[in-house]
């Protein structure tokens, strides 16, 4: 099994088509996360009532919990048009005049990624958010002159797994923070079984459960995976999805009974036998594993260290008794006569 099919932030396009089918398009409509609707729909109205524009809105936490989906669900509910870009793609200020320019009044400006704008284009952000205007350097030298661009008032939301990486002349412009957790099964059951209803799919109680129980508490591995036990469920069954089906469904895709794949439980394992349990740096787990530091940091670990299976400390990773158990892996000497590992 691929770990890039469920762990990873870069969807394929065919996936992109098919979470944007199962997107929910209101607040009603959205399960879980019920603070972070509750505050957003206190401030829609608000804001509709007063006829103004959003304050600017920033949503961060793990990938694949609803960031993108909620900007969508912010500018229906604001009756706004919709403008998505990411950090990654604004390489220069002239990318983000030419959008900015062209936003109407009460638009929506969703930005993903935004921990990773180049500085030089941040700075152009700062009196677009806080003023509504942009300022042009015309000429250079003594010659040089600033001309002033009035914008129309527009909301900004940026969505990021690090904001701690955000600079804080950029963070401190927003209005509205939310941070984004994992779901819990309850509200991944609900999530299955109303994509399975959009999706035709028969399911049984115990079989949401199940593909639930599995997900890693976000709703983007949740549709991925009712995707593949529809297909599984089709091909060796009756086309009913049970609870029997979908063990045996993600069982066969390497999803085991924690939600983890080969890859998370590979990190484990190289760092209980390789590294002795740890602690070890990122840098030389990365290099281990042929991976991208920041795909370990922003995709693998957050799950890993919510089921309490991985610990960071100042030293670096260490994986903890229930890591080792789960892998059925005898503990270390040295950690069975201190009864843990950090």
């Amino acid at each position: 099994m691929s770990r890039e099919r469920f762990s990873s932030t870069q969807v394929p396009p065919e996936e992109a088509g098919f979470l944007r089918h199962l997107r929910p398009r209101t607040l009603e409509e959205c399960i879980g996360q019920g603070k972070v609707r509750e505050g957003l729909r206190i401030a829609i109205q608000a804001a509709r009532a007063r006829g103004e524009p959003l304050d600017h809105i920033l949503l961060h936490g793990p990938p694949g919990l609803g960031k993108t989906t909620l900007a969508n669900v912010v500018a229906a509910e604001m009756g706004a048009n919709l403008v998505q870009t990411s950090g990654p793609a604004l390489e220069r200020g002239g990318d983000l005049m030419g959008i900015l320019t062209n936003l109407e009044y009460g638009d929506v400006l969703f930005v993903d990624e935004i921990h990773r704008l180049p500085r030089s284009v941040e700075e152009f952000l700062y009196p677009a958010m806080e003023d509504f205007c942009v300022h042009f350097v015309l000429d250079r030298g003594v010659h040089a002159r600033t001309l002033r661009y009035t914008l129309k008032p527009f909301t900004l939301i940026g969505a990021t797994t690090r904001a701690g990486l955000l600079t804080s002349p950029l963070r401190e412009r927003f209005g509205i923070f939310y941070h984004l957790d994992f779901y819990s099964e309850d509200e991944l059951t609900q999530l299955v079984h109303r994509s399975a209803r959009i999706l035709g799919v028969p399911i049984t109680d115990g079989g949401a459960r199940e593909i639930a129980r599995r997900s890693r508490g976000t709703p983007r591995v949740a549709n991925r995976l009712l995707r593949r036990v529809r297909d599984y469920a089709q091909v060796r069954s009756d086309g009913r999805v049970t609870e029997e089906v979908a063990r045996e469904a993600l069982e066969f895709e390497g999803v085991d009974e924690a939600g983890l794949d080969a890859f998370d439980r590979e990190l484990l394992r190289v760092i209980a036998e390789v590294y002795g349990g740890g602690p070890v740096g990122v840098e030389a787990l990365a290099a281990t594993l042929h991976e991208e530091v920041d795909t370990l940091v922003e995709v693998v670990e957050p799950y890993l260290l919510k089921i309490g299976f991985l610990t960071r400390t100042p030293a670096g990773r260490r994986i903890t008794p229930a890591a080792y158990a789960h892998l059925g892996l005898a503990l270390p000497r040295d950690a069975r006569s201190q009864g843990t590992l950090f």
